[in-house]
């Protein structure tokens, strides 16, 4: 059953808008009149204005990402040679010349060279006379082997050129030896991951070598051959024709996966990209087969442009679905970001109106801190990524974009993603649970974000598939996919990965699978983040783990948190009635996350899994009470019995399960990052053990319910009322000798009561617990137990002396004696009364008794 809902991706980069055309300004943090002028030799070529328009483009966008969004080129005049042909679409000049040009383009006087280069008569700080670039450079798209991405090129010319800064690499002195006695390349920064090569040239052929070490450096002639892909990110001034990791590619990446494999088919799409303007690239469209999924992808873009001009990305997609549905209500659309947008209050009303959900993906720290509200007006999720060498974190986000029509039969269940840097030879091991739950459209992606690692996959019974088996498209050679036929075979799949590049490379694996049945539900999880309506108001981490409507219990979850531009932490979550966690068995794991690092965006992640056991579903919840009867003008109606289940019935045979979900939290300006105390205990419990009274709880931590507290503090009293409202002047239970656990683990500790303490005395515990900055918990749940020996033996009759205390025991005994034949009596002469009558009236029984 397919889904008929609409849904459109609203994809936004935030690159720059340039303007078609000498004194360069800055404009609102845009270089404006910048004056590129063609020398008169050169012949008539319209492809020279065009590839200089592209190259200065993709320039602004990576100037702009380079200095963190504070610079950019707003506007471009090209002065055209008088000997080319006129054209309409060009100007006269006013004040603009060839001799005060910024950019120059025109032959060098010796053949074959096309070094772009920078004229500087002075210093540092101090602006250049102009940039040089030849028309070959311009036209060959050969040479961007050789120099680089024409627009990462001018960039390191315009470094030069306007702020006089000098290259970061040196041809002379390629070596040096470094503090630790090793030879470096001389790099910016260092670190810089490639291998020594000498060029053994003899006549037109050279061949490479590896260089000669001459007891302190290399031979001369040794140069440093750098990886194109690098893990750092390596200056624009010495290597501009690096790959840096790019955004854009990850983007494309984890979008694909969204189209091809997790949104529903029968779902409607659109795609629109949005700079200063917008443009529909995909009109909307039903999803009925692979086919239309894959000409969605290409219309994926490819390069970002232009300036964050989100609300026209709105009116845009929201005229897309008009376009096609005639109304927008019901609609969703994807909105995805990494710019700042000032002017996004100006569409709120829109949005509201509109009757469309809106689903916001902040990518990256720069993402405007207001984009979550177009979120908030529409009941839609509100999402972050944060940057990473491979695409995963962005892939599981959008796999948390389902058609929520409450039908997940045809839902994509994420059940892997896993993110390692893997050093060379290393391999990356990973097995993928695939239950009997799930195994229709089973996918497999690996990803990568320098060269490509040797790979295979095994499946259950041992059918192994080889990298010839996936499929790597050439529009994105960072990825291979593989889907596998029919249903997945139930079991461990191994996927075993060996990085074979010289260096440490960044790799992640994936894996979707769907319901293998219409009619079973599978087993999903959710994972949210809150803040807690307590004292301190501590962020909590929830993830529900369920079969349908089912509490799944028993689960191992792990919950990792990452801050925008900060260091992940993992959690365990827990299930056990303690701490953040309300109920116990109630398949909702939870824990206090107490690290907070500041204001900003935070990505969720939880993995939930089983490994190869009996998966018991929980009858335990919030629910109305089920009434067993009632009586009316004195006589009992009794319902029928509430359904029981056998034990065995609650127990379910999954085998291995992985689940991965997926949410986001946003931690407003000002918030504090506090010390958190103990979180309260609610379990403490009371009994009697061998004339000895046991308290069992669970243990709190340090901050709530992480680490471990500092020490208890118990108290005790006869009046219950005394102790929840006066604990510090109940009487205190010494327990100094008492150390606390790590949170989670079960406490125990055993009390010797007072000899004057009389039987059938009820006696009421508390408890709070202090951490190393004395910090102290709130009083725990109040614990009762009654005190109460057992009586003695009957002791022999002594009719010669005194009998007082044999005498007490005989009563009781007959007393009790006699109650139960008393009770045997009636119970028999009624059971004989019903037999006699057929039918026994219940207010007569109530009579005789």
């Amino acid at each position: 059953m397919g889904v008929t809902q609409s849904l459109i991706f609203l994809l936004s980069f935030q690159l720059l808008h340039l303007i078609k055309g000498s004194t360069v300004w800055l404009n609102e943090n845009g270089y404006e009149d910048l004056v590129v002028a063609i020398n008169p030799q050169v012949p008539e070529d319209a492809n020279i204005i065009l590839n200089t328009m592209s190259m200065i483009k993709n320039a602004s966008n990576s100037l702009f990402e380079m200095t963190k969004h504070r610079f950019f080129f707003k506007s471009v005049k090209i002065i055209i040679p008088k000997t080319w042909k006129k054209n309409t679409n060009y100007s006269r000049i006013k004040t603009e010349s060839y001799d005060q040009a910024d950019v120059i383009i025109a032959d060098y006087y010796m053949k074959y060279v096309d070094d772009p280069y920078t004229l500087l008569y002075e210093g540092c700080k101090m602006k250049g006379r102009y940039i040089h670039f030849t028309p070959n450079f311009l036209l060959n798209e050969n040479l961007t082997n050789v120099y680089g991405e024409k627009g990462r090129v001018f960039v390191h010319e315009w470094t030069h050129f306007r702020w006089g800064v000098f290259d970061e690499y040196s041809r002379d002195v390629p070596f040096y030896v470094s503090e630790k006695a090793t030879i470096e390349a001389t790099s910016c920064p260092a670190g810089v991951t490639g291998i020594p090569v000498f060029q053994d040239c003899r006549g037109d052929i050279c061949k490479p070598r590896s260089c000669r070490y001459d007891g302190q450096l290399y031979e001369k002639g040794c140069v440093f051959i750098p990886d194109i892909h690098q893990n750092i990110s390596c200056s624009i001034m010495y290597m501009q024709y690096a790959r840096p990791h790019n955004r854009m590619e990850n983007l494309r990446t984890a979008a694909e996966t969204y189209l091809l494999h997790d949104i529903e088919t029968g779902s409607w799409v659109g795609i629109v990209t949005f700079d200063s303007d917008a443009t529909e690239r995909a009109h909307l469209q039903q999803i009925t087969n692979d086919e239309t999924r894959q000409k969605l992808v290409q219309l994926l873009p490819i390069i970002p442009s232009g300036l964050t001009n989100i609300c026209a990305g709105i009116h845009k997609g929201l005229k897309v679905i008009a376009n096609k549905m005639n109304t927008t209500y019901g609609s969703e659309i994807v909105l995805l970001t990494d710019g700042e947008d000032p002017g996004i209050p100006a569409c709120f009303n829109l949005v509201k109106q509109s009757g469309t959900k809106i689903h916001t993906i902040a990518l990256g720290p720069q993402a405007d801190k207001k984009l979550e509200e177009l979120s908030e007006l529409t009941g839609g999720l509100k999402l972050s990524a944060p940057d990473g060498v491979v695409p995963s974190k962005l892939t599981e986000v959008f796999s948390a974009i389902t058609s929520g029509n409450g039908d997940i039969s045809e839902q994509s269940i994420q059940l892997e993603s896993k993110e390692l840097a893997v050093q060379h030879s290393a391999w990356m091991n990973t097995t993928v649970p695939v239950d009997k739950t799930v195994g229709n459209d089973t996918f497999f992606s690996i990803a990568w974000n320098l060269s490509q690692p040797f790979f295979f996959l095994r499946d259950p019974k041992g059918k192994e598939y080889g990298s010839s088996d996936f499929i790597i498209d050439n529009s994105n050679p960072y990825t291979a996919r593989l889907r596998i036929n029919g249903t997945a075979e139930v079991g461990d799949w191994q996927l075993h990965i060996k990085n074979v590049h010289p260096a440490t490379q960044g790799i992640s694996v994936t894996a979707t699978s769907r319901p293998a049945h219409y009619d079973a539900a599978p087993v999903i999880a959710a994972a949210h983040m809150n803040r807690a309506n307590t004292a301190f108001n501590p962020v909590v981490v929830y993830a529900e783990v369920s079969q349908g409507f089912w509490p799944v219990l028993g689960a191992t979850v792990t919950a990792t948190i990452e801050k925008d531009d900060g260091t992940a932490v993992t959690l365990e979550l827990l299930d056990n009635g303690a701490g953040a966690d309300v109920m116990k068995n109630d398949g909702i794991y939870s824990r206090y996350f107490t690290s907070l690092q500041g204001t900003g965006r935070y990505s969720l992640k939880v993995k939930s899994h089983g490994r190869n056991a009996t998966t018991r579903l929980s009858l335990e919840r919030n629910q109305a009470s089920y009434n067993s009867g009632y009586r009316e003008n004195g006589k009992i109606y009794v319902t029928a019995p509430r359904p029981e289940f056998a034990d065995e019935e609650l127990q379910v045979q999954l085998g291995s399960f992985s689940r991965i979900s997926t949410g986001s939290f946003v931690v407003n300006t000002g918030d504090p990052a506090p010390t958190y105390p103990p979180c309260k205990v609610t379990d403490l419990h009371a009994r009697i053990e061998n004339r000895t009274i046991v308290l069992s709880w669970t243990a709190p931590g340090g901050d709530f319910d992480n680490g471990k507290a500092d020490h208890y503090i118990i108290k005790t009293s006869e009046n219950l009322l005394d102790l929840r409202n006066n604990f510090d002047r109940a009487t205190s239970v010494k327990c100094s000798d008492l150390t606390p656990k790590e949170a989670g683990r079960e406490e125990s500790f055993e009390i010797q009561p007072e000899n004057k303490t009389e039987n059938g005395t009820k006696i009421y515990f508390a408890i709070r617990a202090v951490d190393d900055n004395n910090l102290i918990s709130e009083v725990s749940n109040i614990a009762q137990t009654t005190w109460f020996l057992p009586l003695k033996a009957f002791a022999t009759l002594n009719h010669q002396g005194n009998t007082n205390g044999a005498n007490t025991v005989v009563i009781v005994a007959v007393t009790a004696l006699c109650v139960a034949v008393v009770c045997t009596i009636v119970n028999t002469t009624l059971c004989l009364f019903s037999k006699k009558r057929g039918r026994l009236e219940i207010e007569k029984m109530q009579r005789h008794v």
